[in-house]
């Protein structure tokens, strides 16, 4: 049964930080490349960063770039999101995914899904 579990969600006060985990399982996770969308209620699904896992390159939505940072530990079969410096419009619920490209921004290209972990920033 393929699994991804997201977890690190929270309220924090804009400035603060949190720390996304996703762990996987059920899959050959090294063929996969991985990564965090963020849904705020009413709108779609937007890719916020992506890790290729064979080549470790990445990619960050212009609103997050030098803000957050994407890893992963092969030895765990995870994938993190670092969230720096987080602003209210962070806010939302983030999904982790796997895709058999190496790694995509588009929603379609995924073809495994986390449960999602809310994230609020709000003084």
């Amino acid at each position: 049964e393929v699994q991804l579990q997201a977890s690190g969600g929270g309220s924090v006060q804009p400035g603060g930080s949190l720390r996304l985990s996703c762990t996987a399982s059920g899959f050959s996770f090294d063929d996969y490349g991985m990564g965090w969308f963020r849904q705020v209620s009413g709108k779609e699904r937007e890719g916020v960063s992506c890790i290729s896992r064979s080549s470790g390159s990445t990619w960050y939505a212009d609103s997050v770039k030098g803000r957050f940072t994407i890893s992963s530990d092969n030895t765990k079969n995870a994938v993190y999101l670092q969230m720096n410096s987080l602003k209210p419009e962070d806010s939302g619920v983030y999904y982790c995914a796997a895709t058999r490209l190496v790694y995509s921004t588009e929603t379609p290209d995924y073809q495994y899904w986390g449960q999602g972990t809310q994230v609020t920033v709000s003084s």
